[in-house]
């Protein structure tokens, strides 16, 4: 009848076999005989032994209500009367608020956090010891050093566990607004209705969080209401891509019109509209040494190679549903591309020598856009304006730009130069000459932030609107010397 403990099981993978094994085999005499096994997520874990297991998650709460809940759970009487001094209660309060905020903040992703951290209830009862050890040792006079206990929970407590600048000027940030003299005046709060609450005993602080509200607004947590629409959009796409890849793969009986027939249409439109290899006499007529044209050919050669790809892997899908040949288990990116154009999504051999993108369609659209720009510049002439995003190295193109600035001036040194640039009012199509240093570039967009063109500033989001896309810009180089 009694329980055994295994931890950590991803860390012996082989002994789980044996494990099951055991299970499946052994006459166990008790029923309330069990066998609990801990284990991070791993690819090669026996899926046998998940499947007869009853699988326990414990999951951070959602929302500044849960998450109290469980921090005062966690929380003594004994604790709460520790110190008669009146700043204690708040301080523990307030501690309590910012660990909810922090890991409240990770579902909103890199705008919450740049890094996820596993912020957890340590990082809770250090801080709360810290503060309880430093109310006993201060001067009733001088009152609380707040520069300390600024530094200790933004720095070392919860700041220890942030490797990120950014992150860490949020997360001081934090300490900065909230640790202060302020926060003992009954005005004071974390946002519009979310108080100190003043209580003696652990039911009263129950009785003020159960009157939180259930869903929190972004702004709680210093977050622009669009953070929700960004979060709710994210969370919708992983259920739909669960729900995707769970589904059945083979074809079903149904009237309509198989996969394999659906693929092999969009792939026949596919190679329709492919664009022709690239003919590379054409650059050396341009001027091979040329810092510019070093840099258009290396992005021709990282396109020749994604046409390649994708008219080889199409010609061979198409062959492979004709029969002509075996789609078998060792032609693994067929199968895979198979499935994935079927879900309009990208095959992973194409993924891998391009570009991230929502859809199938979506991508294809900017394999399209991204050749012609590439073309047009061969054949056209160099562009009056640049799409960035169109190219594979961006920070390769301006470092091109740099050196281009730099043969024109000869008394400037490369490692002094650096990039400057203006945002202008001008759209594309209001452009009709190239600048006469420097390019112009387009395609650059604004997420967490919005653009005035009248006064060329940085503004609030607008809500529901979550990017906003930047006017022309002109990028130049200067001598710093």
């Amino acid at each position: 009848g009694g329980w055994v403990l295994l931890q950590n099981c991803h860390l012996g993978l082989d002994f789980m076999d044996e494990l099951l094994e055991t299970l499946l085999t052994a006459e166990i005499q008790n029923d309330t005989f069990r066998v609990w096994i801990t284990t991070e997520q791993h690819p090669k874990f026996p899926i046998t032994l998940l499947q007869i297991a009853i699988k326990f998650t414990n999951e951070p709460p959602q929302g500044i209500r849960a998450g109290l809940k469980r921090t005062f759970s966690g929380i003594s009487q004994d604790l709460l009367n520790v110190s008669n001094l009146p700043m204690w209660k708040p301080l523990l309060y307030t501690v309590a608020f910012l660990h909810s905020t922090v890991q409240e903040r990770r579902k909103f992703g890199p705008l919450g956090w740049n890094i996820p951290y596993e912020f957890n209830s340590a990082d809770f009862t250090a801080s709360v010891q810290f503060i309880q050890n430093h109310l006993k040792k201060i001067d009733i006079k001088k009152g609380i050093s707040w520069n300390t206990v600024r530094y200790m929970i933004g720095e070392v407590q919860y700041g220890g566990r942030v490797t990120d600048d950014y992150d860490k000027r949020l997360l001081n940030c934090f300490a900065r607004v909230w640790f202060t003299e302020h926060m003992f005046d009954s005005a004071f709060c974390f946002y519009t209705g979310y108080k100190i609450p003043v209580c003696k005993t652990l039911e009263q602080y129950f009785d003020y969080i159960q009157l939180l509200p259930a869903m929190d607004t972004p702004e709680v947590f210093g977050l622009h209401p669009n953070a929700d629409i960004t979060y709710q959009k994210n969370t919708s796409a992983d259920v739909l891509d669960t729900i995707t890849n769970i589904q059945p793969k083979e074809s079903g009986g149904g009237s309509g019109e198989t996969r394999e027939a659906v693929v092999y249409r969009s792939a026949e439109d596919m190679l329709e509209k492919l664009p022709p290899d690239y003919v590379k006499a054409r650059l050396v007529k341009m001027g091979a040494l040329n810092s510019m044209n070093i840099f258009l050919r290396q992005e021709i050669d990282r396109m020749q190679k994604v046409i390649t790809v994708v008219r080889t892997s199409l010609n061979d899908l198409k062959l492979a549903i004709e029969g002509t040949i075996v789609m078998s288990e060792a032609s693994k990116n067929l199968r895979d591309a198979l499935d994935n154009m079927y879900d309009a999504r990208i095959p992973q051999v194409w993924r891998r020598v391009s570009w991230e993108s929502s859809t199938l369609g979506f991508w294809f659209t900017e394999l399209l856009e991204r050749n012609a720009q590439l073309s047009s510049w061969i054949f056209q002439g160099r562009p009056k304006v640049f799409w960035i995003t169109g190219f594979f190295n961006p920070q390769g193109f301006l470092t091109a730009m740099k050196q281009e600035a730099t043969r024109a001036h000869k008394d400037w040194a490369l490692d002094k130069v650096s990039i400057h640039n203006d945002v202008l009012k001008q759209t594309r199509e209001e452009i009709i000459s190239p600048p006469s240093e420097g390019v112009y570039i387009y395609g650059l967009y604004l997420e967490g932030a919005g653009w005035d063109k009248r006064r060329s500033i940085l503004v609030e989001s607008t809500p529901k609107i979550l990017f906003v896309q930047l006017p022309v810009l002109h990028m130049f180089a200067v001598d710093s010397t």
